[in-house]
């Protein structure tokens, strides 16, 4: 019988020092996250690659759908934040993310899901595409090669664009969003070309490079992040639609690899409510109670704060009725880190870059990717292995 905390080591105050010494962030790394996030370029252009293989014309058979419903949870999940955003507002079709099993109940046959699961075993994924089939939906599904989710394809003759399985799923995440794009992209939903995908790919190999484990901390961007949020309560927030994607991949990546509470979510929403946390007993109050002559990077300073992490993108090509939203978006980023200097929280800025939307979001993601790992690391544990989820997976199969 499990004592429920089985495999689970490390160690509450981060190791800062671990971070420069890149023998021993190998050795703490024994499954090679950090070498799987690094190959992030490399997974757009696989799965580019491999999308160009399968036979997605015959999506296009039947014209423009009615809606898209791309099935899955977790990263896969996150696959459809992607596809959303990416086509925007004046999309012509509803782009809808569903992470249950099976569909909803109006999807048919004038409709497309697209079914994604790194394992190629998901229920969500597998019942979706099930699902789909019966209804006589077009269908195309992305996972792991030789899997369940292949032969569902297979049984309702839809494509499928296998995405090998080297690493967890939250590692995997441009692997599985580039044939969705794609699929996407064949349906007349998307703009995505070649250029946006080698552009993409190029940005991720420049900050694999600024945040490989040789480099310092001091030049390093993910171990600087890294570091500012050992200890703290992370709240992550997006100032736009794109950004937002990013932040909740930053607090996805964070409870899972470094098992560190996060809110996450858009600024907008924050706006509403959840703003107030930095007056909260783990924000002003709490830096207002704090010892002026304190050294507040000492790591034990009184007790657990708030640090904010504020993902900007600021807009990309934006037209004449969309100047006055993004303009609200921009004052609204500036209107919480003046709330959050006058209050005392620490505030960490990362702002987009790129010429597309799929670059941007991917220079919002890539370094937010590598501080969850080496917040991992700096406490000891191992961000690939994650007891509890193999303990739930276990109890909930009893």
């Amino acid at each position: 019988m499990m004592d429920g905390t089985a495999g689970v080591s490390g160690h509450r105050h981060a190791d800062e020092a671990l971070l420069d010494d890149p023998a021993l962030l190998a050795e703490r790394d024994p499954g090679g996250m950090l070498r799987f996030t690094a190959s992030a370029g490399a997974q757009v252009r696989e799965s580019a690659a491999l999308a160009a293989e399968a036979n997605l014309s015959v999506l296009g058979d039947d014209g423009r759908p009615r809606a898209v419903v791309i099935a899955g949870i977790g990263t896969a999940g996150r696959t459809g934040d992607v596809l959303a955003t990416v086509a925007g507002p004046r999309c012509p079709v509803p782009v809808i993310p569903h992470r249950s099993a099976g569909v909803p109940g109006w999807v048919g046959a004038a409709d497309v899901v697209i079914a994604v699961s790194a394992s190629g075993r998901s229920p969500e994924a597998l019942g979706a595409a099930e699902a789909a089939h019966r209804r006589g939906a077009r269908l195309v599904a992305v996972g792991a090669p030789d899997s369940q989710l292949q032969s569902v394809a297979e049984r309702a003759r839809a494509p499928f664009i296998p995405v090998p399985r080297r690493a967890p799923a939250r590692a995997s995440l441009w692997a599985l969003t580039v044939p969705v794009l794609l699929a996407a992209r064949t349906l007349g939903l998307v703009k995505v070309n070649e250029a946006d995908l080698a552009e993409t790919a190029a940005r991720l190999d420049a900050d694999a490079d600024r945040c490989r484990p040789t480099a310092e901390s001091f030049v390093n961007p993910a171990k600087s992040l890294a570091l500012g949020l050992s200890g703290s309560i992370p709240i992550v927030w997006g100032s736009s639609p794109l950004a937002t994607v990013a932040a909740r991949r930053f607090g996805d990546t964070l409870s899972a690899n470094s098992r560190y509470p996060v809110v996450s979510g858009a600024l907008g929403e924050a706006g509403r409510g959840r703003v107030g946390l930095l007056d909260g007993v783990f924000g002003g109050l709490a830096e207002g109670e704090r010892d002026i002559f304190a050294d507040r990077d000492d790591g034990d300073d009184g007790g657990i704060r708030l640090r904010l992490v504020l993902l900007r993108d600021g807009g990309l090509n934006a037209d004449d009725d969309t100047d006055e939203p993004l303009a609200v978006e921009e004052r609204r980023a500036d209107a919480v880190q003046t709330l959050a200097e006058r209050r005392g929280v620490r505030c960490d800025v990362v702002t987009a870059e790129g010429g597309s939307a799929l670059e941007r979001l991917a220079s919002l993601v890539a370094v937010p990717d590598f501080a969850s790992i080496y917040l991992a690391l700096a406490h000891g544990l191992d961000p690939m292995a994650v007891p509890a989820i193999t303990e739930m997976k276990e109890l909930a199969n009893q």
